[in-house]
């Protein structure tokens, strides 16, 4: 029986954008907890022992993710601005 990979961040935000958010939903979006944490967990250990190649990957990944994620949410602010 196989496993199926847990979410990625990239999962998450295809998903949610896939379900055709209003502006305000871009906004108020959120990763979940769980990889809110994942998140956290890598950058403590970069600062403390520093990353594995597979890790680094990850958190660049993550802070990509970001990058457009808040990118995304200026649009919306600024369409919600213009209206």
């Amino acid at each position: 029986m196989a496993i199926s990979p847990s979410p990625t961040l990239f999962d998450e935000i295809l998903d949610f954008l896939a379900s055709t958010p209003t502006p305000e939903q871009i906004i108020a979006f959120a990763p979940p907890a769980n990889l809110q944490k994942r998140l956290s967990d890598l950058l403590e250990k970069n600062r403390q022992t520093g990353l594995s190649e597979d890790e680094q990957i990850e958190l660049d990944e993550f802070l990509r993710m970001n990058r457009f994620m808040s990118r995304l949410k200026l649009r919306a602010r600024l369409k919600l601005d213009a209206s």
